[in-house]
């Protein structure tokens, strides 16, 4: 079972501002997020998945193409 985790946990788990879970969140962007209530929350696994859909690939980094 993997614990919710607050703003302030989930922004440390990120590396950014509580302030700035809060911006994205007013934007509709950032990870996905849960309310209960009043209370945000937030699933480690979306905020390892933002994470991943973040990473840029440089020219070092690409995947590799298939049928090369």
């Amino acid at each position: 079972m993997n614990k919710s985790l607050r703003n302030q946990a989930a922004a440390e788990y990120l590396g950014v501002s509580p302030g700035t879970l809060e911006v994205w969140r007013c934007k509709g962007r950032g990870p996905r997020y849960s309310k209960l209530g009043k209370v945000v929350v937030y699933d480690p696994r979306d905020l390892d998945a933002f994470r991943e859909s973040r990473k840029v690939f440089t020219r070092d980094t690409l995947p590799a193409k298939q049928g090369a």
